[in-house]
Order: structure tokens, then C-alpha cells, then sequence
């Protein structure tokens, strides 16, 4: 099964290795058929500790690295 990638805004690198990702998804609400935005927060882990508040990233599904680390990022986008 392959791994999900998903993409989102860093919004938070104050724990070292670790970044908080905001991934927002946008989906059509069944009964008033209006378009509704969620939004989830992810830790990922961060190797370089290259990622800055505010960079777009990739993220992508791992094995367990901490009690709320379970994706990792993949690539910055500009």
C-alpha cells in the first residue's frame, strides 16, 4: 500500500527535529452542497531542521518516530 503524501503550511519549529504542519482539505458538504474547508494539524519530523514558519511542505506517512510523529517531510516547495 502506498505511502500518503500530503501538503501543508508550517506553522510552528519550536521543538528541535519536529514541525507542526496545517493541511487543509476543502470538500462538498453532502446535504447543502456547499464548499467547506477543514483544517488538521501534523507533527512531522524534520531531519535538517531546514523548514521556517510559513514554508508550504510535503509530508509523508512513516512508522512511529514519537508518542505524535507519525509523518516526515519530504521536499520544500518555493
Amino acid at each position: 500500500m502506498p505511502k500518503r503524501i500530503l501538503q501543508g503550511v508550517v506553522v510552528s519549529d519550536a521543538n528541535d527535529k519536529t514541525i507542526v504542519v496545517n493541511v487543509e482539505r476543502r470538500y462538498t458538504h453532502p446535504l447543502f452542497k456547499k464548499t467547506v474547508r477543514s483544517n488538521k494539524r501534523y507533527h512531522a519530523h524534520d531531519e535538517a531542521n531546514g523548514c521556517k514558519v510559513g514554508d508550504k511542505v510535503r509530508i509523508q506517512e512513516c512508522r512511529p518516530i514519537s508518542k505524535n510523529k507519525r509523518w516526515t517531510v519530504v521536499a520544500d516547495e518555493a
